[in-house]
């Protein structure tokens, strides 16, 4: 990578103060900025750290004015939203070093699987019978995909990550390393001695359009049917979804939420890290669910959730103010007890 401040104003629709020829060929946060470096300022918070960095440029909101000196080998790129642009200027960045369409060996490709153009198999990787991949799709090594299954436009399926049998993934979907998609639900039940058996899962998994999964993520397979993971999805790393969970569109979940067997979480909905939801619920649209609260039962109308079991965040906190309080109002009790005992032996 390396661009211009001219170039970087360009594709940004931005001003340059400085000199307009200064050139960067990497990327830092402003507090660790080195020379040749692309930084940028968008939270007041930190300030202090862009009078002092080593960045070469720095991308800032339009509305920005020092308030000290600026290091004389500072170029400033002003921004309508600072914040934005950096994100836009770093998906160039990914869209650069993204693998060129190639094929490493040894990797697996069936005779029955189909696989558009562009593709980029690293080596190692397996594509099974029947499978069918579309254009510009990057898969990196150590990747497993099974038999049957469909990978839509423009996926990126990174090192080690393992799709099962049958399940259909969207188009500009990303599946982070150690991921698995497609694994058996949970489903045993037991006879009359209390011996499981399991009950097989012929169902599958379906992702839709632009949906990002995080690393050692697992999306299990139905038992009947398709859990389904609808369009705009984000998923953390390490989150379990179990069988026949249905999430809906364009919500977002943190490390560690696990949703059990036939939830169903509607559309905009945020989930906190750690947090618990019951299988066979359903979860209203644009519900938010704070970190490490439990759901026990169905949530009919958004609301923002805090607890185990959950319950809307203003009440949780009136009843934990209530909770700190218990050790000063048991010894009131005790007080309290006291004297009634002696007024009671007085009489």
């Amino acid at each position: 990578m390396e661009f211009t401040a001219e170039q970087i104003a360009g594709i940004l629709n931005g001003e340059i103060v400085g000199d307009s020829n200064a050139i960067v060929t990497g990327l830092s946060k402003i507090e660790e900025g080195t020379p040749q470096s692309l930084s940028f300022l968008a939270n007041p918070k930190y300030e202090e750290h862009i009078y002092k960095t080593n960045s070469t440029i720095c991308i800032v909101n339009k509305t920005f004015t020092p308030l000290k000196p600026l290091p004389d080998s500072l170029t400033l790129v002003k921004v309508d939203d600072a914040h934005a642009c950096f994100a836009k200027l770093l998906e160039v960045y990914s869209q650069m070093t993204k693998k060129q369409p190639s094929v490493e060996q040894p990797s697996h490709i069936s005779a029955s699987a189909t696989v558009g153009e562009g593709l980029y198999l690293g080596a190692f990787a397996y594509i099974g019978d029947g499978t069918k991949i579309g254009k510009n799709a990057s898969i990196y090594p150590q990747a497993y995909i099974g038999e049957n299954v469909t990978i839509g436009d423009n996926c990126t399926i990174h090192p080690g990550a393992k799709i099962y049998q049958d399940c259909v993934i969207g188009n500009n979907v990303t599946i982070h390393a150690g991921t698995v998609i497609g694994a058996d639900g949970f489903g045993f039940v037991p006879d009359e001695t209390g011996v499981f058996s399991k009950i097989p899962q012929i169902g599958n998994v379906v992702i839709e359009d632009d949906v990002e999964i995080g690393s050692n993520t697992t999306i299990d397979r139905a038992t009947l049917g398709s859990t389904f993971i609808r369009k705009g999805v984000k998923l953390d790393n390490l989150i379990q979804i179990a069988h026949n969970v249905d999430v809906g569109q364009h919500s977002a979940m943190a490390a560690q939420v696990g949703v059990a067997g036939s939830a169903k979480i509607g559309k905009h909905v945020m989930v906190g890290g750690q947090a618990g939801i019951s299988g066979h619920i359903t979860i209203a649209d644009q519900t938010q669910i704070v970190a490490q609260s439990g759901i026990p039962g169905s949530v009919k109308k958004k609301d923002t959730l805090m607890g185990s079991p959950g319950i809307p965040i203003e009440d949780f906190k009136k009843s934990y103010f209530g909770f700190r309080k218990l050790p000063f109002i048991l010894k009131k009790l005790q007080e309290l007890e006291v004297q009634l005992k002696s007024l009671t032996k007085e009489k």
